[in-house]
């Protein structure tokens, strides 16, 4: 398990773009399995929708890439490092995300190379699919 600031260690991402609280699960360029408090004081929620906040869906793929970054950069190849998006295939989204939700964020990493990643990102929310799509990081 990995804190906040662990994983500040790994990613560079602070707030309020850092969309990952806590990693619960982690094998180092396999898998992550990481977690996001969705809260009604997220800066997002102020425009999103002001009457019905919804967390955006281009954000809940950015928590799991963040995750998926995690698992990555853990890899001692790759330590001090940063991996940057190189494209996002094949992302649906199933159901809103909203206050008081608690985003559980799973990635499998399918490829690892010397200068690039693909990974599969599910986002849950109480055990029910939200959110999915394939990811591809390039490490710079």
């Amino acid at each position: 398990m990995l804190t906040i600031e662990e994983i500040k260690e790994i990613i560079p991402h602070r707030y309020p773009m850092l969309l990952i609280d806590r990693v619960e699960e982690l094998e180092a360029g396999k898998s992550i399995k990481a977690k996001k408090n969705v809260s009604v004081n997220e800066p997002f929620f102020q425009g999103h929708f002001p009457h019905e906040p919804v967390m955006p869906g281009v954000l809940i793929v950015e928590a799991m890439a963040q995750a998926g970054a995690v698992a990555l950069l853990s890899m001692e190849d790759f330590k001090g490092k940063t991996a940057y998006f190189g494209g996002i295939d094949k992302a649906k989204f199933r159901k809103k995300v909203v206050p008081g939700d608690t985003l559980i964020l799973e990635v499998e990493l399918t490829k690892v190379r010397s200068s690039a990643g693909c990974g599969k990102g599910i986002a849950y929310v109480d055990g029910k699919k939200v959110a999915e799509a394939e990811l591809t990081f390039m490490i710079g």
